[in-house]
């Protein structure tokens, strides 16, 4: 499923989860959308992800979460 992303740029809804996070997802919390910028494994699995606003966020191995995936360009 292809949706919009902030900054007009296409995208992909994925599942996330601790194991398949990555840099540049964009999650809805709280009615905002966050862009991962950076990621921190944790022990247990966990991971804490850094949103560009400097926001945190700890996920657990069992967190599941909708994202949207830039699409990237070659």
């Amino acid at each position: 499923m292809r949706g919009w992303s902030p900054g007009g740029a296409l995208g992909i809804s994925v599942e996330v989860t601790a194991d398949t996070v990555q840099r540049g997802d964009i999650i809805q919390l709280g009615g905002r959308a966050c862009r991962v910028r950076d990621l921190f494994q944790l022990p247990k699995g966990a991971k804490q992800l850094v949103f560009e606003s400097g926001e945190l966020l700890t996920i657990h191995t069992r967190t599941r979460l909708i994202a949207v995936r830039p699409i990237r360009r070659r």
